[in-house]
């Protein structure tokens, strides 16, 4: 479905912090049961508990969950350009020509949102000064969150 860009209203940071609050607390769920992937083989394998004192096995969880985060998101992005809370909030992110995300697009979104998130946030923030409403990873990844209209 190809959404006019030119008509489509980008939303505003309180409506975008509503979803990532909503996907947040989703993507918390899916992450305990990733760890618990990993933690509880472990140690029946292994019987000793996981090492996470250890930096190198810290490392490799948490590049680990961070993988599993950017397939949470690129997945619910690819396939209907919502997450759930995205859906809660009548969102969608469309590629600036008003096409569906495809994998490259939806990674480069996800790398780009860490990026906004790094600076205490800055980047979500530039929400409030910018004339189209865009954020840095918006720009960056060359798409954008629109409103959908009721049903």
């Amino acid at each position: 479905m190809t959404i006019d860009i030119a008509q489509a209203r980008p939303p505003g940071l309180p409506r975008r912090l509503a979803a990532m609050l909503y996907d947040g607390l989703l993507l918390l769920g899916v992450l305990f049961v990733a760890v618990a992937l990993v933690v509880i083989p472990y140690e029946q394998v292994l019987g000793s508990s996981f090492p996470n004192q250890d930096p190198l096995a810290r490392l490799i969880l948490q590049g680990y969950l961070l993988l599993v985060s950017g397939l949470y998101f690129t997945y619910f992005w690819i396939r209907g350009g919502q997450t759930l809370g995205m859906r809660a909030w009548r969102l969608r992110v469309l590629r600036e020509d008003g096409e569906p995300l495809r994998w490259r697009d939806a990674w480069v979104r996800f790398l780009a949102s860490l990026l906004s998130l790094v600076p205490a946030g800055l980047g979500f923030a530039w929400i409030l000064i910018d004339r189209e409403r865009f954020a840095w990873h918006d720009r960056l990844s060359r798409t954008r969150l629109v409103i959908l209209a009721k049903r």
